[in-house]
């Protein structure tokens, strides 16, 4: 393991902190990669000239993010980088693509049917109307990160699974003068379903990230109402606060 690493010792940042935002910045640029293994504690306490305790507790906040993972017998290898995204009106594979991940889709469903009460209500119509109704794992690589399901107009968009599989969806409306204006949107959090716990690859109740949205194009019309759950372990919002 060979990395830049300057630390300011006379920094009020603790060194363990400082430590783990430099393996942290490593793994997610990627000069870590996943199955990686990193240095024993005994080596980077050698290496950098600090103290067992200090590089104990850097590797353990990451472990704690489940960004490493001891394993007996083998030492301590980096997993899979947590997505990090910023809140704003924007389309998950587009998000991966730009920040030089690999995004994948696996269509689970694609289907006209008679919209239910909540996608009705959130797209302005009557329940039983038909809309068209999408239901998508998102993988980063070969690691399944979402499970997405979307209900849209079903005048709106003709599109195979093989689109969405070599597409973003709001590209593909991009494509067809669709242009996303605002959104409404909820996140939250839920126990994985033993469904979701399937297609996500986690055990059943695991932790999951969720997002609620319904987006209007530059007429005000609504065209998607959405349901996602994110892996916790791989996938994080992010937003910026300013006070007022």
């Amino acid at each position: 393991m060979k990395l830049e690493l300057t630390l300011d010792r006379h920094s009020p940042v603790p060194l363990y902190y400082q430590l783990s935002q430099v393996l942290e910045r490593a793994i997610a640029s990627g000069e870590l990669k996943p199955g990686d293994k990193i240095d024993t504690e005994v080596e980077i306490s050698e290496k950098y000239g600090l103290s067992r305790p200090t590089v104990r507790q850097a590797i353990q906040a990451l472990v704690n993010k489940g960004m490493l993972v001891r394993r007996r017998g083998v030492g301590t290898q980096v997993v899979h980088a947590q997505v990090r995204r910023q809140v704003e009106l924007t389309s998950l594979y587009d998000d991966l693509a730009r920040s030089n991940h690999h995004p994948k889709t696996s269509v689970v469903q694609l289907k006209v049917q008679g919209a239910d009460e909540v996608a009705a209500n959130a797209l302005g119509m009557t329940a039983g109307d038909d809309v068209l109704f999408l239901e998508r794992v998102r993988f980063d690589g070969d690691e399944p990160l979402a499970h997405m399901t979307n209900w849209l107009p079903s005048d709106l968009l003709d599109v195979t699974a093989a689109d969405l599989e070599e597409h973003g969806l709001y590209e593909l409306l991009r494509r067809v003068g669709v242009q996303m204006r605002v959104a409404n949107q909820r996140i939250g959090a839920k126990a994985a379903t033993p469904r979701e716990a399937k297609l996500l690859e986690v055990r059943r109740g695991a932790p999951l990230l969720t997002m609620e949205r319904t987006a209007f194009d530059v007429t005000g019309r609504p065209v998607e109402y959405a349901l996602h759950a994110y892996r916790a372990d791989s996938y994080a919002f992010e937003t910026t606060l300013v006070e007022r």
